[in-house]
């Protein structure tokens, strides 16, 4: 386990450059204390790391050390293979160079691992899309590949509300959520989202400087986070027989059966429950509903409990 993080950390120095000993043990994982045992284990080592003190300091490597760490063990080997997902990585115009690095990988490996690319072929595959929707690679996505990988600005016209509007934008980041692409992209001081596919046209702009503090998977996190919540704007009442309260986080949003399954009270003799349901609205709430069939009763609002009472006596009278 030591010498694995002895090795991650002197990695970590041969690419940066200069790194704090903060910074070193939220990398790692571990206490800066650690991180000091670790530099000194590997000074004593011949290693010639060393500390710079003051408010620019940090531990660095002597001008031009470098350290060849040919010694791949097979899951570290396959876990680069993995991470070259080729299906994404085509659509966003890197097919080639994805193929190239897997044949210079596996060119480079010991006799005993040359066969890790076919054991990851033969263990995962990516199909990103949901089911019974089909895989559609947007047009513009290979140019703004680009541009997020070269911190170039973009002129792009965007399809909004049945309009086409024109925003300037600086792409930091491409997302795929089931099966869709999205863009994180900076306009003006603020961090915003646009579906790739709605892009009608792009026009590449000068190189702008990238916020480096900017991290896109805790970004997208917030942005799912927020999205969620903003679309369950309304409320309904609800009692739930134990197998609805089971079910309900496959039939709804996350967030709705998460705060149904925080609101619900006591179970009575029977075992149902009564719950408050944050909803999208009421005609969506009445689809989701519908789902559950028995297994819930609507208390409230009233609008939507007589929508499901004239859906119970049209099926009363479809069965009978």
């Amino acid at each position: 386990m030591r010498a694995s993080r002895l090795i991650a950390l002197l990695c970590l120095l041969q690419a940066r450059g200069s790194m704090t000993g903060a910074e070193l043990a939220r990398e790692l994982e571990v206490s800066e204390r650690t991180v000091a045992r670790d530099v000194l284990a590997l000074a004593e080592a011949g290693v010639p790391v060393y500390a710079e003190r003051g408010r620019t300091g940090g531990y660095r490597l002597l001008g031009g050390y470098r350290q060849r760490l040919t010694g791949l063990h097979r899951a570290e080997a396959e876990a680069l293979l993995l991470a070259g997902v080729p299906g994404p990585a085509g659509d966003m115009g890197l097919a080639d160079a994805v193929a190239a690095a897997r044949v210079k990988l596996s060119a480079s490996l010991a006799p005993p691992l040359r066969d890790a690319p076919e054991r990851v072929g033969r263990r995962f595959h990516l199909d990103a899309p949901r089911w019974f929707r089909a895989a559609e690679t947007p047009d513009l996505l290979p140019e703004l590949s680009r541009a997020v990988w070269q911190d170039r600005a973009v002129t792009a016209w965007y399809r909004r509300d049945g309009a086409e509007v024109r925003r300037e934008l600086e792409p930091h980041g491409l997302v795929l959520k089931a099966g869709v692409w999205y863009l994180a992209a900076r306009r003006g001081r603020r961090f915003l989202v646009y579906r790739v596919d709605r892009f009608s046209r792009v026009e590449p702009g000068a190189q702008f400087a990238r916020d480096e503090s900017f991290d896109l998977a805790a970004f997208w996190d917030s942005h799912v986070a927020d999205f969620g919540r903003s679309l369950l704007t309304d409320h309904i009442r609800v009692r739930l027989s134990p197998t609805g309260l089971r079910r309900l986080p496959v039939l709804v949003d996350e967030e709705a059966a998460r705060g149904a399954d925080a609101s619900a009270g006591e179970a009575d003799e029977s075992g149902w429950v009564t719950a408050t349901m944050p909803v999208e609205s009421l005609d969506v709430a009445y689809e989701q509903m519908l789902r559950l069939g028995p297994e819930v009763e609507v208390l409230d609002p009233p609008e939507l409990r007589r929508r499901m009472a004239d859906a119970a006596s049209r099926l009363t009278a479809l069965y009978r």
